[in-house]
């Protein structure tokens, strides 16, 4: 078996003043840089144009429907964890239009496919949970029968640089998810920052090849047996400080046996239906086609707009909704995210980035139901 780029060249360490160097590279190739960087008092992405840009000596504080942004001791380029936004904005957009019609003379009609834009883009600071939701998308929308194009277009134009965590917060249970805090795959170039009294740096991993071109252009040095040592201390130190966990055993029958749980009732008490949960979370993909007309009914368009099963009109036909109840939507979203996900796509729908627990307005906790399911399954149930 064919060993991963990352394993064929060994680590290399890159000084925190020559980082703007690979910015620098990105740009040289045409690409447009994302990454994270402070707006509305929130870690968001934006367009970046150097390092600098960067959300520098900045730290963020997560719990159950709360999120802070406090200075933080020292420089660090990444003290901080995920914001409220997901990557999948710029894979799988709000709104896309699918076609578009114009009426003309004699009253032909010219049916106008949609343009897809795909523009080179790096992406500066993706998280590892972020990686893994980016390969349950991939499952999603370019490995199933049916591939969107727009969707495959982006994620082909892709350049990644992942940073690995070393500071979670209190809401991250990636490794409950296997898929953090240290990034395996999926990645072009991935960062681990270390930051000491005396000196600031980045252990820098090889994925692929565009990769190590864009490397080779950045002042580098092999990395040391003492930095690959650190490195590994402060992936071991996040792994420890994981602030929830999953237990993860046995629960897509747990969630199928359970589904009439008294708990279901006493969370839909709290449950305000709001969607942040979908909104936040980096592999909810529901959306609507609406359809839009101009008052001279000479210009058509039909657009797929994100949406939320959290919502009453998701589950509408003909007579009512599906589920009309806060307790029916939010078992839905937990039963699928952990459950019928795995029998849809093979993997599961949650990779533990925490968003849900934090931009939820009343801080229910994903982790903390399952676990009262568990604790108390239903007389007859299977635990």
């Amino acid at each position: 078996m064919e060993k991963p780029l990352s394993q064929l060249r060994p680590p290399v360490v890159v000084e925190r003043e020559d980082l703007g160097r690979l910015f620098d590279a990105l740009a040289r190739r045409g690409r447009r840089i994302i990454g994270p960087t402070i707006r509305d008092r929130a870690i968001v992405y934006g367009e970046l144009a150097c390092a600098e840009d960067l959300p520098v000596g900045w730290a963020d504080e997560q719990d159950n429907g709360i999120y802070r942004l406090r200075k933080a001791a020292g420089a660090a380029l990444f003290r901080y964890v995920v914001g409220p936004q997901s990557l999948k904005k710029y894979l799988c957009p709000s709104t896309v239009r699918l076609w578009q019609a114009h009426r003309g003379e004699n009253n032909a009609v010219d049916i106008v496919p949609p343009t897809v834009e795909a523009p080179e883009t790096a992406l500066i600071g993706v998280r590892p949970c972020e990686l893994q939701a980016l390969a349950v998308q991939d499952k999603v929308f370019s490995e199933a029968d049916y591939v969107d194009p727009g969707y495959q277009a982006r994620r082909q134009n892709l350049f990644i640089v992942a940073v690995n965590c070393t500071h979670p917060a209190k809401t991250c249970f990636c490794v409950s998810m296997n898929s953090g805090p240290k990034a395996s795959t999926g990645f072009d170039l991935a960062l681990t920052e270390i930051l000491a009294e005396a000196r600031h740096w980045f252990l820098v991993e090889t994925g692929s090849e565009p990769g190590a071109q864009a490397l080779a252009e950045v002042p580098n040095q092999a990395a040391g047996a003492a930095e690959l040592q650190a490195a590994q201390e402060a992936w071991a130190q996040a792994a420890r400080g994981m602030g929830r966990t999953l237990e993860t055993a046995g629960l897509k029958d747990l969630l199928y046996d359970n589904d009439e749980h008294a708990r279901w009732d006493e969370v839909a008490e709290r449950c305000l239906t709001c969607g942040n949960y979908t909104m936040a979370c980096p592999t909810c993909f529901c959306s609507t086609v609406e359809d839009f007309t101009d008052l001279t009914g000479h210009h058509a368009e039909r657009r797929r707009q994100w949406d939320s099963c959290f919502t009453v009109d998701f589950s509408y036909i003909h007579g009512g909704s599906v589920r009309s109840s806060a307790k029916s939507r939010y078992r839905q979203w937990m039963t699928h995210k952990l459950a019928t996900w795995i029998d849809q796509f093979g993997l599961c729908g949650c990779v533990g980035c925490g968003r849900c627990l934090t931009w939820c307005p009343v801080g229910i906790d994903i982790t903390e139901e399952a676990r009262a399911i568990r604790q108390s399954p239903r007389a007859g149930a299977k635990t």
